[in-house]
């Protein structure tokens, strides 16, 4: 049985639109309808905000606003003047990479006697440590600057301190109570820091850093015409939102990476299959960004720095073959440890209902753990934690979703670990490895103590359209609203109560052309990465759909092109199906049900009958459960009970199942016998629960 539909269930926020309100916008700016209809429903509806959002303008505060810039640029230009030997001391991923090659490219322009740092992921970890420091004593080196690191480094600034060595840190990660004791501290998250805009990548803070060097003759035109390709990668990469000033540095970059004269990078779009074509904050998303993270998580992001400084061609071509061979192999790598914890879940079913997934292995590469955690997390749809243990040490790398602080949830079992930090979306932690299981329980007790109900992802449908107000006019108005990324993400449209009237194999069979019909309009859809065989709907099928649109000229005519994003059966009620959803693990938890519950979830003989008799009658079932119960003629089921009969039946022989992510696959087993379902374990289970209420 093929994978099918590998993303969880998530929940269509569906924003309100106004349209006088919206037609009041249009006239106040002078806008397309579709452009003032985006902005009511994100809530961008001040003027001064339309206009910032709009803008073509590129503007940037005063550097000097941040705390310590002047320290920091009078510090520099010193070492600069004496020509003291500096490090540019990074990170290995494609913030860090991009900072570390822009900071070394303008202070080497500049006359410096300057070298970098990356250190290595598996050996030294992230930011400063005691060992660089004395690797750089060795090499006489007078003043390292951190960036996109150091604000945490306090013990390691001290030690730099101790040996005769300058530091100026350069951060945009939050500082601690304490700052670290350098000749400057620049970070736009520091209490007294001044700069009205706050939310800068480190290639950000690098930048405003330059234009401090610059001093009162700094020419930003010039400036951005050197970096700001860097600086949008980095950006893009760093997934900060693209707002404020980091709009300008993407608006500015997009343009300038097609045309940079950067020999690594332009041997890199090559590479990636990216030239002449128009560069996005989407695109530069999938394509660059992964090849540049792929050094630090498999090789050494040191060649990913002299890709991008570097000035000989066949260097450049080398080393962007190299970068792109990591990607590859960082995807293999990634896979199999994906693999891996699909079938942990597959050998120990009952970790799938944990409210946090706490999945762990041995010797599974530490550059990819986070990933794989953000892949576990889109798949089940809840907060997941990916361990990688080897002898009595352990290494972690965690995501979660919205509404689910992650940071504190791994803060509540401080006891357990050695070492941790993050944010609400993201956490990385250290640990013995005999308190693995320990931490399991204790990160899903902190989980059960929380007044609030486990969230589930979202996904924002800005606008419902009708198939009559698809037009190719669309796509091309909302790209006054480019770039988008986080914090302006992508237009999607909801198509609502269409009917499924062609299922087309296209490319080879690998994807899908979907024709859906709401009289007297036909639409034509892409549904990309799925075949035939995984697509669980079928003609006649009465679908909502999360689409995004483009505009491509084809055969010399300008085209529309509609892209299924998501798909469900029309009319699902959300709510419903999530507390069934909710109310299924806790009974597989087997944490004890209320008398209204247990009866939410007991299937009934007739309930049984008629999952059966559809599984006779499709040949089985591949696909999302809530597609099952839609095709059910069992009015008032819901999902948890289906579930729960679909256990049942597994467990009584009559099916085969098995379960990715959200996903079933079942097929019938061909029995003669009589079967009593009702002396199921599961049943007698579900009872013994509703009993100690």
């Amino acid at each position: 049985m093929g994978q099918v539909w590998n993303e969880s269930m998530k929940k269509w926020d569906v924003q309100p639109c106004d349209r006088r309100a919206a037609e009041k916008i249009a006239a106040q700016l002078d806008l397309p309808e579709a452009v003032a209809v985006l902005l009511q429903t994100r809530g961008v509806t001040r003027r001064e905000e339309m206009e910032a959002l709009l803008c073509s303008d590129l503007t940037f505060s005063d550097p000097f606003l941040m705390a310590d810039m002047d320290k920091a640029a009078k510090r520099i230009l010193t070492a600069v003047d004496h020509f003291e030997t500096i490090a540019v001391y990074g990170d290995y991923d494609a913030d860090g990479v991009t900072a570390t090659a822009m900071l070394y490219s303008y202070l080497e322009s500049c006359g410096a006697n300057v070298l970098y740092y990356i250190p290595e992921r598996e050996a030294e970890g992230y930011g400063l440590n005691l060992n660089a420091i004395d690797t750089l004593r060795k090499q006489d080196i007078d003043l390292i600057i951190t960036v996109d690191n150091g604000i945490a480094s306090v013990e390691e600034v001290d030690y730099a301190n101790s040996v005769g060595i300058d530091v100026v840190v350069t951060d945009h990660h939050r500082p601690r109570e304490v700052l670290p004791a350098a000749c400057a501290v620049v970070d736009p998250y520091r209490a007294d820091c001044k700069s009205p805009f706050k939310c800068f990548s480190g290639v950000g803070v690098e930048f405003k850093l330059i234009m401090a060097l610059e001093g009162e003759d700094c020419d930003i035109t010039s400036l951005l015409d050197n970096y700001a390709d860097l600086v949008a990668i980095g950006t893009i990469g760093d997934v900060v939102p693209l707002t404020g000033e980091n709009r300008s540095f993407v608006r500015a970059g997009l343009e300038s990476i097609s045309r940079t004269d950067r020999l690594g990078l332009r041997a890199l779009t090559e590479q990636a299959g990216m030239e002449g074509r128009r560069f996005t904050a989407g695109n530069v998303a999938f394509t660059l960004v992964p090849r540049i993270n792929a050094t630090g998580r498999i090789g050494s992001s040191d060649r990913a720095v002299r890709l991008l400084v570097s000035e000989f061609p066949e260097e450049a071509a080398e080393l962007a073959a190299e970068v792109c061979d990591d990607n590859t192999y960082r995807k293999q790598i990634e896979n199999e440890i994906f693999e891996k914890a699909l079938e942990q879940l597959r050998q120990d079913p009952r970790l799938r209902f944990d409210r946090v997934l706490v999945l762990s292995g041995e010797n599974w590469h530490h550059g990819v753990i986070g990933i794989v955690s953000s892949r576990v997390t889109e798949l089940f749809g809840k907060p997941s934690v990916i361990i990688s243990y080897s002898g009595d040490e352990a290494k972690g790398s965690g995501r979660s979703v919205e509404g689910f602080s992650l940071f504190q949830a791994v803060c509540s079992c401080e006891k357990l670990l050695t070492k941790f930090g993050g944010h609400p979306m993201a956490a990385g932690l250290s640990l013995p490895t005999e308190n693995i299981d320990a931490f399991r329980e204790k990160i899903n007790r902190y989980a059960a103590s929380l007044a609030a109900a486990m969230p589930v992802p979202t996904l924002q449908i800005d606008c419902l359209l009708e198939p009559s107000e698809l037009t190719t006019e669309i796509p091309e108005q909302i790209r006054l609203l480019e770039p988008f990324g986080t914090g302006n993400p992508p237009p999607i449209f909801g198509l609502f109560g269409a009917k499924i009237t062609e299922i087309t194999p296209v490319g080879g069979g690998k994807h899908l052309r979907v024709s859906v019909t709401k009289r007297p309009y036909t639409v034509r859809c892409m549904r990309f990465g799925v075949t035939l065989e995984e697509f669980p709907y079928r003609i006649g099928d009465i679908v909502d759909l999360a689409v995004t649109l483009d505009a491509r000229e084809y055969n010399g005519r300008n085209t529309l092109s509609v892209f299924i994003r998501d798909i469900r059966p029309a009319s699902l009620d959300e709510d419903r199906l999530i507390a069934g959803w909710s109310l299924y693990d806790k009974a597989r938890r087997e944490e004890p049900l209320t008398r209204e519950e247990l009866e939410a979830i007991l299937p009934k003989r007739e309930e049984f009958a008629a999952i059966y008799r559809q599984l006779r009658a499709d040949g089985g079932f591949s696909g999302p459960p809530e597609v099952l119960l839609s095709r059910l003629e069992a009015p008032g089921m819901g999902i948890q009970k289906l579930l729960t009969a679909l256990d049942i039946l597994k467990e009584r022989r009559l099916i085969r199942m098995e379960q990715t992510g959200m996903v079933l696959h079942i097929l019938l087993n061909h029995t003669e016998k009589k079967v009593d379902l009702f002396q199921s374990e599961i049943i007698l289970n579900l009872r013994a629960l509703g009993k100690g209420r």
